[in-house]
Protein backbone atom coordinates (compact mmCIF):
# COMPACT_ATOMS: atom_id res chain seq x y z
CA UNK A 1 0.00 0.00 0.00
CA UNK A 2 0.95 3.44 -0.47
CA UNK A 3 0.38 6.67 2.12
CA UNK A 4 1.47 9.78 1.97
CA UNK A 5 4.15 10.79 5.27
CA UNK A 6 4.75 14.32 6.22
CA UNK A 7 8.06 15.65 6.11
CA UNK A 8 9.11 17.48 9.02
CA UNK A 9 10.30 20.50 6.94
CA UNK A 10 9.90 20.71 3.40
CA UNK A 11 12.24 19.17 0.96
CA UNK A 12 14.48 21.89 -0.63
CA UNK A 13 15.46 19.35 -3.82
CA UNK A 14 11.84 18.64 -4.41
CA UNK A 15 11.13 22.38 -4.14
CA UNK A 16 13.32 23.10 -7.52
CA UNK A 17 12.66 20.05 -8.91
CA UNK A 18 9.25 20.67 -8.89
CA UNK A 19 8.60 23.11 -12.05
CA UNK A 20 11.06 20.86 -13.82
CA UNK A 21 9.29 17.99 -13.71
CA UNK A 22 6.04 19.74 -14.16
CA UNK A 23 7.02 20.89 -17.35
CA UNK A 24 8.31 17.50 -18.46
CA UNK A 25 5.05 16.00 -17.54
CA UNK A 26 2.95 18.72 -19.10
CA UNK A 27 5.10 17.67 -22.55
CA UNK A 28 3.77 13.98 -22.16
CA UNK A 29 0.55 14.96 -21.68
CA UNK A 30 0.00 17.43 -23.98
CA UNK A 31 1.67 15.04 -26.48
CA UNK A 32 -0.65 12.28 -25.70
CA UNK A 33 -3.66 15.51 -26.16
CA UNK A 34 -1.81 16.00 -29.51
CA UNK A 35 -1.34 13.00 -30.75
CA UNK A 36 -5.49 12.05 -30.18
CA UNK A 37 -6.30 14.89 -31.89
CA UNK A 38 -4.75 13.31 -35.01
CA UNK A 39 -1.43 15.31 -34.78
CA UNK A 40 1.89 14.40 -34.44
CA UNK A 41 2.58 15.15 -30.40
CA UNK A 42 6.81 15.23 -31.04
CA UNK A 43 6.39 17.92 -34.32
CA UNK A 44 3.64 20.09 -31.81
CA UNK A 45 6.01 20.12 -29.15
CA UNK A 46 8.96 21.15 -31.16
CA UNK A 47 6.55 23.69 -32.82
CA UNK A 48 5.83 25.28 -28.94
CA UNK A 49 8.91 25.02 -27.73
CA UNK A 50 11.87 25.13 -30.23
CA UNK A 51 10.67 26.86 -33.62
CA UNK A 52 9.55 30.06 -32.17
CA UNK A 53 13.22 30.45 -30.41
CA UNK A 54 15.54 28.51 -33.14
CA UNK A 55 13.45 28.34 -36.30
CA UNK A 56 15.14 30.40 -38.97
CA UNK A 57 11.72 31.04 -40.66
CA UNK A 58 9.97 31.86 -37.77
CA UNK A 59 12.86 33.47 -34.78
CA UNK A 60 13.30 36.72 -36.78
CA UNK A 61 9.51 37.42 -35.64
CA UNK A 62 9.21 35.20 -32.26
CA UNK A 63 12.27 36.53 -30.50
CA UNK A 64 10.83 40.05 -30.01
CA UNK A 65 7.63 38.74 -28.73
CA UNK A 66 9.08 36.58 -26.32
CA UNK A 67 9.62 40.08 -24.58
CA UNK A 68 6.41 41.45 -25.40
CA UNK A 69 4.11 38.74 -23.99
CA UNK A 70 6.47 37.66 -20.91
CA UNK A 71 5.80 41.42 -19.79
CA UNK A 72 2.59 41.93 -18.31
CA UNK A 73 2.94 38.18 -17.12
CA UNK A 74 6.03 38.92 -15.42
CA UNK A 75 4.18 42.41 -13.44
CA UNK A 76 1.14 40.76 -12.72
CA UNK A 77 2.62 37.11 -11.37
CA UNK A 78 4.86 39.39 -9.28
CA UNK A 79 2.11 41.24 -7.77
CA UNK A 80 0.50 38.63 -7.27
CA UNK A 81 3.03 36.58 -5.26
CA UNK A 82 2.83 39.18 -2.66
CA UNK A 83 -0.35 38.28 -1.57
CA UNK A 84 0.26 34.57 -2.38
CA UNK A 85 2.81 34.15 -0.06
CA UNK A 86 1.04 35.87 3.24
CA UNK A 87 -1.93 33.80 2.22
CA UNK A 88 -3.72 36.10 0.67
CA UNK A 89 -5.45 34.87 -2.69
CA UNK A 90 -5.86 37.49 -5.41
CA UNK A 91 -7.74 35.19 -8.21
CA UNK A 92 -8.96 38.86 -9.98
CA UNK A 93 -6.14 40.50 -12.00
CA UNK A 94 -7.21 40.02 -14.76
CA UNK A 95 -10.11 42.69 -13.70
CA UNK A 96 -7.47 45.10 -12.01
CA UNK A 97 -5.38 44.50 -15.39
CA UNK A 98 -9.16 45.55 -17.07
CA UNK A 99 -9.62 48.54 -15.15
CA UNK A 100 -5.99 49.72 -15.47
CA UNK A 101 -6.35 50.01 -19.05
CA UNK A 102 -9.65 51.52 -19.02
CA UNK A 103 -8.21 54.44 -16.72
CA UNK A 104 -4.97 54.84 -18.71
CA UNK A 105 -6.12 55.07 -21.61
CA UNK A 106 -9.45 57.35 -20.81
CA UNK A 107 -6.88 60.21 -19.18
CA UNK A 108 -5.05 59.83 -22.62
CA UNK A 109 -7.61 59.90 -24.89
CA UNK A 110 -9.01 62.86 -22.66
CA UNK A 111 -5.99 64.88 -24.21
CA UNK A 112 -6.52 63.76 -27.60
CA UNK A 113 -5.00 65.31 -30.13
CA UNK A 114 -3.24 67.29 -27.52
CA UNK A 115 0.84 66.59 -28.17
CA UNK A 116 2.96 66.89 -24.59
CA UNK A 117 5.97 64.14 -22.70
CA UNK A 118 3.29 64.58 -19.61
CA UNK A 119 0.89 62.98 -21.10
CA UNK A 120 2.00 59.31 -21.11
CA UNK A 121 3.44 60.00 -17.67
CA UNK A 122 0.13 60.29 -16.49
CA UNK A 123 -1.72 57.30 -18.25
CA UNK A 124 0.84 55.65 -16.46
CA UNK A 125 -0.20 56.65 -12.68
CA UNK A 126 -3.86 57.11 -13.90
CA UNK A 127 -3.48 53.28 -15.15
CA UNK A 128 -2.16 52.21 -11.65
CA UNK A 129 -4.56 54.01 -9.53
CA UNK A 130 -7.53 52.20 -12.11
CA UNK A 131 -5.88 49.04 -11.17
CA UNK A 132 -5.35 49.70 -7.15
CA UNK A 133 -8.82 50.92 -6.64
CA UNK A 134 -10.26 47.69 -8.45
CA UNK A 135 -8.34 45.72 -5.83
CA UNK A 136 -9.35 47.56 -2.66
CA UNK A 137 -12.88 46.75 -3.02
CA UNK A 138 -12.21 42.98 -1.94
CA UNK A 139 -9.23 44.66 0.44
CA UNK A 140 -11.99 46.48 2.04
CA UNK A 141 -14.44 44.03 1.78
CA UNK A 142 -12.58 41.32 3.94
CA UNK A 143 -10.88 43.76 6.50
CA UNK A 144 -14.50 45.21 6.82
CA UNK A 145 -16.65 42.09 6.71
CA UNK A 146 -14.52 39.32 6.91
CA UNK A 147 -15.87 38.46 3.23
CA UNK A 148 -13.84 35.99 0.92
CA UNK A 149 -11.26 37.71 -0.92
CA UNK A 150 -11.39 34.90 -3.37
CA UNK A 151 -14.91 34.92 -4.52
CA UNK A 152 -15.17 38.94 -4.58
CA UNK A 153 -11.98 39.66 -6.39
CA UNK A 154 -12.85 36.71 -8.88
CA UNK A 155 -16.25 38.03 -8.86
CA UNK A 156 -15.19 41.29 -9.75
CA UNK A 157 -13.30 40.35 -13.01
CA UNK A 158 -16.58 39.62 -14.95
CA UNK A 159 -17.70 43.87 -13.80
CA UNK A 160 -14.49 44.75 -15.19
CA UNK A 161 -14.90 43.24 -18.48
CA UNK A 162 -18.75 44.35 -18.67
CA UNK A 163 -17.49 47.96 -17.87
CA UNK A 164 -14.56 47.77 -21.18
CA UNK A 165 -17.49 46.32 -23.31
CA UNK A 166 -19.77 49.41 -21.81
CA UNK A 167 -16.31 51.96 -22.44
CA UNK A 168 -15.70 50.35 -26.18
CA UNK A 169 -19.35 50.97 -27.46
CA UNK A 170 -19.88 54.42 -25.29
CA UNK A 171 -17.63 56.92 -23.81
CA UNK A 172 -14.53 55.70 -25.18
CA UNK A 173 -15.72 54.95 -28.74
CA UNK A 174 -14.03 55.96 -31.57
CA UNK A 175 -15.85 58.73 -33.37
CA UNK A 176 -14.41 58.42 -36.27
CA UNK A 177 -14.64 54.47 -36.11
CA UNK A 178 -17.89 54.41 -38.31
CA UNK A 179 -19.73 53.10 -35.27
CA UNK A 180 -17.07 50.25 -34.84
CA UNK A 181 -16.74 49.17 -30.65
CA UNK A 182 -13.03 49.96 -29.80
CA UNK A 183 -10.99 53.22 -29.08
CA UNK A 184 -8.76 55.42 -31.00
CA UNK A 185 -5.63 53.52 -31.87
CA UNK A 186 -2.84 54.43 -29.34
CA UNK A 187 -0.28 53.80 -31.55
CA UNK A 188 -1.39 56.52 -34.19
CA UNK A 189 -1.13 59.16 -31.45
CA UNK A 190 2.84 60.00 -30.76
CA UNK A 191 2.57 61.53 -27.41
CA UNK A 192 0.92 58.06 -25.90
CA UNK A 193 1.99 55.48 -27.77
CA UNK A 194 4.79 52.42 -26.20
CA UNK A 195 6.75 51.95 -28.76
CA UNK A 196 9.64 49.65 -29.05
CA UNK A 197 13.01 51.21 -27.05
CA UNK A 198 15.12 49.21 -29.08
CA UNK A 199 13.80 48.34 -32.56
CA UNK A 200 12.91 44.63 -33.30
CA UNK A 201 13.37 44.04 -29.82
CA UNK A 202 10.81 43.70 -28.66
CA UNK A 203 11.88 45.89 -25.42
CA UNK A 204 9.30 48.61 -24.09
CA UNK A 205 8.40 50.27 -21.40
CA UNK A 206 5.99 47.52 -19.51
CA UNK A 207 8.95 44.86 -20.16
CA UNK A 208 11.31 47.80 -18.52
CA UNK A 209 9.16 47.91 -15.52
CA UNK A 210 8.76 44.39 -15.48
CA UNK A 211 12.33 43.89 -14.69
CA UNK A 212 11.87 46.90 -12.05
CA UNK A 213 9.27 44.74 -10.28
CA UNK A 214 11.73 41.80 -10.51
CA UNK A 215 14.40 44.20 -8.87
CA UNK A 216 12.05 45.70 -6.51
CA UNK A 217 10.31 42.63 -5.38
CA UNK A 218 13.43 40.63 -4.79
CA UNK A 219 14.85 43.24 -2.38
CA UNK A 220 11.99 43.65 -0.49
CA UNK A 221 11.30 39.85 0.08
CA UNK A 222 14.88 39.50 1.06
CA UNK A 223 16.46 42.70 2.57
CA UNK A 224 13.01 44.35 3.72
CA UNK A 225 11.13 44.27 7.24
CA UNK A 226 7.93 43.62 5.20
CA UNK A 227 9.45 40.74 3.30
CA UNK A 228 9.34 39.09 6.42
CA UNK A 229 6.16 39.92 7.61
CA UNK A 230 4.40 38.51 4.61
CA UNK A 231 6.52 35.09 4.69
CA UNK A 232 5.65 34.66 8.51
CA UNK A 233 2.20 35.70 7.87
CA UNK A 234 1.80 33.07 5.18
CA UNK A 235 4.06 30.42 7.10
CA UNK A 236 2.17 30.97 10.32
CA UNK A 237 -0.54 33.51 11.14
CA UNK A 238 -0.58 33.45 14.45
CA UNK A 239 2.58 33.57 14.93
CA UNK A 240 2.64 36.51 12.67
CA UNK A 241 0.25 38.16 15.07
CA UNK A 242 2.20 37.56 18.07
CA UNK A 243 5.49 39.36 16.71
CA UNK A 244 3.02 42.31 15.61
CA UNK A 245 2.08 42.06 12.22
CA UNK A 246 -1.31 43.66 11.43
CA UNK A 247 -3.52 41.28 8.99
CA UNK A 248 -5.99 43.86 7.91
CA UNK A 249 -2.82 46.21 7.14
CA UNK A 250 -0.82 43.55 5.14
CA UNK A 251 -4.05 42.19 3.13
CA UNK A 252 -4.44 46.07 1.79
CA UNK A 253 -0.67 46.24 1.19
CA UNK A 254 -0.59 42.65 -0.79
CA UNK A 255 -3.72 43.43 -2.43
CA UNK A 256 -2.99 47.11 -3.60
CA UNK A 257 0.29 46.31 -4.81
CA UNK A 258 -1.62 43.30 -7.09
CA UNK A 259 -3.70 45.78 -8.42
CA UNK A 260 -1.12 48.13 -8.69
CA UNK A 261 1.24 45.76 -10.99
CA UNK A 262 -1.91 44.83 -13.29
CA UNK A 263 -2.85 48.11 -13.77
CA UNK A 264 0.16 49.01 -15.18
CA UNK A 265 0.44 46.03 -17.11
CA UNK A 266 -2.76 46.62 -18.87
CA UNK A 267 -2.07 50.29 -19.45
CA UNK A 268 1.25 49.61 -21.07
CA UNK A 269 -0.89 46.90 -22.85
CA UNK A 270 -3.46 49.10 -24.30
CA UNK A 271 -0.75 51.80 -25.36
CA UNK A 272 1.77 49.32 -26.98
CA UNK A 273 1.08 45.74 -28.49
CA UNK A 274 -2.88 46.22 -28.37
CA UNK A 275 -2.71 49.39 -29.50
CA UNK A 276 -6.49 50.09 -28.66
CA UNK A 277 -9.43 49.19 -26.11
CA UNK A 278 -12.02 47.29 -27.79
CA UNK A 279 -14.41 44.33 -25.80
CA UNK A 280 -11.84 41.59 -26.61
CA UNK A 281 -8.70 43.54 -24.98
CA UNK A 282 -8.40 41.08 -22.04
CA UNK A 283 -6.38 37.96 -23.26
CA UNK A 284 -5.90 36.31 -20.07
CA UNK A 285 -2.82 37.57 -18.49
CA UNK A 286 -4.71 37.80 -15.39
CA UNK A 287 -5.31 34.10 -14.74
CA UNK A 288 -2.20 32.89 -16.29
CA UNK A 289 0.02 34.82 -14.00
CA UNK A 290 -1.35 32.86 -11.61
CA UNK A 291 0.51 29.71 -13.20
CA UNK A 292 3.46 31.69 -13.93
CA UNK A 293 3.54 32.89 -10.06
CA UNK A 294 3.60 29.34 -8.67
CA UNK A 295 5.64 27.80 -11.54
CA UNK A 296 8.03 30.68 -10.33
CA UNK A 297 7.92 29.00 -6.69
CA UNK A 298 6.59 32.93 -5.57
CA UNK A 299 10.08 33.93 -5.87
CA UNK A 300 11.38 37.09 -8.42
CA UNK A 301 14.04 35.74 -10.25
CA UNK A 302 11.36 32.31 -10.54
CA UNK A 303 8.65 34.27 -11.94
CA UNK A 304 10.90 36.07 -14.60
CA UNK A 305 12.00 32.84 -15.61
CA UNK A 306 8.54 31.02 -15.85
CA UNK A 307 6.81 34.22 -17.33
CA UNK A 308 9.57 33.34 -20.31
CA UNK A 309 8.66 30.10 -20.52
CA UNK A 310 4.68 30.60 -20.54
CA UNK A 311 5.44 33.67 -23.11
CA UNK A 312 7.53 30.89 -24.95
CA UNK A 313 3.77 28.81 -25.03
CA UNK A 314 1.77 31.65 -26.08
CA UNK A 315 3.78 32.51 -29.00
CA UNK A 316 4.64 28.53 -29.84
CA UNK A 317 0.66 28.15 -29.56
CA UNK A 318 -0.03 30.41 -31.73
CA UNK A 319 2.61 28.87 -34.40
CA UNK A 320 0.69 25.45 -33.90
CA UNK A 321 -2.39 26.69 -34.38
CA UNK A 322 -1.28 28.22 -37.45
CA UNK A 323 1.20 25.26 -39.12
CA UNK A 324 -0.27 22.35 -37.65
CA UNK A 325 -4.33 23.08 -37.39
CA UNK A 326 -4.05 22.72 -33.57
CA UNK A 327 -7.65 24.25 -31.69
CA UNK A 328 -7.19 26.70 -29.86
CA UNK A 329 -8.22 25.05 -26.56
CA UNK A 330 -6.41 22.58 -27.04
CA UNK A 331 -3.02 24.93 -26.53
CA UNK A 332 -5.35 26.51 -23.42
CA UNK A 333 -5.81 22.85 -22.25
CA UNK A 334 -1.92 22.07 -22.58
CA UNK A 335 -1.14 25.73 -20.80
CA UNK A 336 -3.81 24.70 -17.99
CA UNK A 337 -2.02 21.43 -18.06
CA UNK A 338 1.36 23.14 -16.41
CA UNK A 339 -0.06 24.36 -13.45
CA UNK A 340 -2.50 21.05 -12.74
CA UNK A 341 0.90 19.19 -13.10
CA UNK A 342 2.32 21.72 -10.69
CA UNK A 343 0.10 21.30 -7.69
CA UNK A 344 0.29 17.87 -7.54
CA UNK A 345 3.65 16.89 -8.02
CA UNK A 346 4.36 20.02 -4.97
CA UNK A 347 2.55 17.23 -2.79
CA UNK A 348 5.86 15.64 -2.74
CA UNK A 349 7.63 19.12 -1.33
CA UNK A 350 5.99 18.50 1.91
CA UNK A 351 5.33 14.73 1.85
CA UNK A 352 7.17 11.64 0.82
CA UNK A 353 5.60 8.53 -0.85
CA UNK A 354 5.81 5.58 1.66
CA UNK A 355 5.06 1.74 1.03
CA UNK A 356 3.30 -0.28 3.92
CA UNK A 357 2.38 -4.02 3.81
CA UNK A 358 -1.35 -4.30 4.26
CA UNK A 359 -2.04 -5.98 7.63
CA UNK A 360 -3.64 -9.31 7.46
CA UNK A 361 -7.64 -9.37 8.40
Amino acid sequence: MLRLEKRPVPSKAWTIATPLLAVLATMVAGGILFAILGKDPVEAIRTIFWDPLFSEQFAAYSRPQLLVKAGPLILIAIGLSFGFRAGIWNIGAEGQYIMGAIAGGAVGLAFYPTAGWYIFPLMVVAGAAGGWAWAMIPAILRTRFNTNEILVSLLLVYVAEHILSAMSFGLLRNPEGHGFPGSRNFKEYDSVSNTELIANSGMHWGVVAAFIAVIFAYVIMTRHILGYQITLAGQSPRAAKFGGVNPNRLIVLCLGASGVLAGLAGVFEVTGPAGQLTTDFNQGYGFTAIIVAFLGRLHPVGILLAGLLMALTYIGGDLAQLMMGLPKPAIQAFQGMLLFFLLALDVLTNFRIRFKKSEAA
